[in-house]
């Protein structure tokens, strides 16, 4: 299993512990998020700290600063955080960034471009939303026509990756349209970001939002959004609410140097910090992306050994998480198969579209291809349903 091995230490002030000692996880969290973490992660949690001192509040700008270079290359770009799960960064972005009065377009293709709708309705932001269902792709020709005859729209907002299912949508395309016709481009990296090189600026990306718990290996706790420093600034006076006003956020953490407006989660905070500086110990996004798209590989050919089909098209696939359909069984039960494979050691997730009966897998987190192959050998003796199942599936 992907564990860290040799006495590692973790000194943080008075803090120092041999991890050797603490507990591993009882199973891998193969879920887009939370997912496995290194124990030097969750290590970093147990010293606390004051949201006032400057040891916490560099630690803060030092996580924004390194958010920004992981973003792009270029200048003018900022960051900020948000208190809450992904979902309270996406309707802080969608609250501040569509002007009051302003029209939002949402290219949604499964759950959560769904989410990004509903956000809208809720804050009473007018709405237009191309749904192009849930297993195909985003319309680049019916995008440019919305824009090209609807000059009310001031706003487009897409999810990279929908972990619906595991589609992988063309953000550079979509971008060329959007900033062709000089609108705001909201890009929902929430289960991308950190496992796939990108620069918002080659993106046309206004705003970038993704969350601590995803492909940079951190805890649940906050989100966070890179925007051009420019367009943030135009947005004072638009948030739909005071929580959420991610202009006010940021020109706080700006002249408070790090400092929230309101309480912060601290140990998340950290742990995020420590996970940053692993993303930059493993050789940065570039390899990581290469390991979670090896782990993709091999579970989608180990699964395929077994009789499992993959839901999506490999031209739309992400190598984040990865729908399977289930099995055309009578004797198959999720939660039955759920349940044999957590009992030996691995967490995958139900499914959630309309159209197909499924299961995903996360491919992400701190979990490596001989994960993978284990998670196969024990897919392959969970499955009480085929009397014949197949007695090995190494590779030929």
């Amino acid at each position: 299993m992907g564990t860290l091995t040799g006495s590692i230490e973790l000194k943080t002030g008075a803090l120092a512990m041999d991890f050797e000692t603490l507990p591993d996880n009882p199973y891998f969290l193969l879920t887009p998020g939370p997912l496995s973490t290194t124990k030097t992660v969750k290590a970093a949690m147990l010293r606390d700290w004051c949201t006032w001192d400057d040891d916490y509040n560099s630690i803060v700008q030092d996580i924004r600063d390194r958010l920004v270079r992981l973003a792009t290359c270029e200048q003018g770009y900022t960051s900020v955080l948000m208190q809450g799960s992904g979902t309270f960064s996406v309707e802080a972005t969608i609250g501040t960034a569509v002007p009051r009065g302003g029209k939002l377009l949402v290219i949604a293709n499964g759950a959560y471009g769904q989410r990004i709708a509903q956000i809208a309705r809720y804050l009473e932001i007018e709405l237009v939303l191309h749904d192009s269902g849930e297993v195909d792709g985003p319309d680049a020709a019916r995008i440019e026509e919305a824009l090209d005859s609807d000059s009310a729209i001031t706003t487009v907002a897409v999810v990279h990756c929908e972990t619906t299912t595991g589609m992988l949508n063309p953000i550079h395309e979509i971008g060329r349209i959007v900033k062709g016709h000089d609108r705001t481009y909201i890009v929902d990296a929430m289960s991308s970001f950190g496992g796939y090189v990108m620069d918002m600026a080659d993106i046309g990306a206004d705003f970038l939002i993704s969350s601590a718990n995803k492909c940079i290996q951190g805890v649940p706790g906050f989100g966070f959004v890179v925007a051009g420093r420019e367009v943030l600034e135009s947005c004072k006076g638009n948030a739909r609410s005071l929580s959420l006003d991610l202009f006010d956020q940021w020109e706080k953490m700006e002249q408070g140097h790090g400092k929230w407006r309101y309480t912060s989660p601290t140990h998340v905070v950290r742990a995020f910090s420590q996970a940053l500086q692993e993303l930059d110990d493993e050789g940065g996004i570039a390899v990581r992306a290469g390991r979670y798209a090896e782990n993709h590989s091999v579970l989608v050919d180990g699964m395929s050994r077994l009789g499992f089909r993959t839901l999506i098209d490999d031209n739309m696939q992400s190598h984040i998480i990865t729908s399977f359909h289930n099995p055309a069984h009578t004797g198959y039960e999720f939660k039955k198969f759920y349940n044999l494979l957590k009992e030996k050691g691995f967490v995958i997730y139900p499914g959630k579209v309309s159209v197909a009966d499924c299961f995903r897998v996360g491919n992400i987190g701190h979990v490596f291809p001989a994960d993978i192959h284990a998670l196969i050998e024990a897919v392959r003796a969970s499955m009480y349903w085929e009397a014949d199942a197949p007695k090995s599936v190494d590779s030929e």
